[in-house]
């Protein structure tokens, strides 16, 4: 166990009011890949760039491209919870953990036990009639070439897509549990999407903790840095 890993294991051990701040990197261990690493899907080729395909004016205007590469690329089937999700799960238990915020929109938080997530961008597990609001689960999704309800009406997944915005209470949510919390643990996330990323400022406290396997333009503002796999960080806590 590192330095760095001791200290937030005993500023861990000292709290019951931590909050958690993660983003794409919480869920590479477990197979989902993110945006921006090397391997992530914006270094793929597609016939238009990702960012371009998950936009909203996208996908009102090219249904049936959206859908194909939501299918292939969004919704990673078989996908479990891995060290990471499952530490701050027993956090929750403990009743040390007050919350999970998260940009993931993979559901792998709530399927290891953690109930109290904020889902910044949404989930690819609820989905939702655009005519009539008729709710569905991701199972709507395989429909091909668009998913469509019984209404007739197309299904879109209910997760937050380029040129739309947050949910507000659920920001607001988030902006009360960050400027509360007395340790505050990011992890796996770039800090480059706002305004997600501007939660972080909201921050009151001394602990501030980043672990990520690259650097963020607010390392310098860190308390606590931790350069290494965010599952094997909370397998030592």
């Amino acid at each position: 166990m590192t330095d760095a890993v001791r200290t937030l294991k005993k500023w861990v051990e000292e709290s019951d009011n931590i909050v958690f701040f993660g983003g794409a990197g919480v869920s590479t261990e477990s197979g989902i890949p993110d945006f921006r690493s090397v391997d992530g899907l914006y270094h793929q080729k597609y016939d238009y760039p990702p960012e371009t395909i998950l936009s909203h004016s996208f996908f009102m205007a090219h249904p049936e491209e959206f859908y194909r590469f939501y299918r292939d690329k969004m919704l990673i089937k078989g996908a479990q919870p891995n060290a990471a999700h499952l530490g701050l799960a027993r956090l929750e238990r403990e009743g040390k953990l007050r919350a999970v915020i998260t940009q993931n929109i993979d559901g792998l938080h709530q399927l290891a036990g953690s109930e109290n997530v904020l889902e910044l961008h949404g989930s690819t597990l609820r989905n939702y009639c655009m005519s009539c609001g008729r709710k569905y689960g991701v199972e709507a999704m395989s429909a091909e070439p668009v998913p469509r309800c019984s209404c007739g009406g197309m299904i879109r997944p209910d997760v937050v897509l380029y040129e739309e915005g947050l949910d507000m209470s659920v920001m607001n949510a988030a902006v009360e549990y960050i400027r509360n919390a007395d340790v505050l643990i990011v992890g796996g996330t770039s800090l480059v999407v706002y305004p997600a990323a501007g939660l972080i400022n909201y921050y009151r406290g001394k602990k501030l903790v980043l672990i990520n396997k690259g650097s963020t333009g607010y390392d310098s503002h860190a308390d606590l840095l931790i350069s290494e796999k965010i599952g094997e960080v909370f397998s030592q806590l």
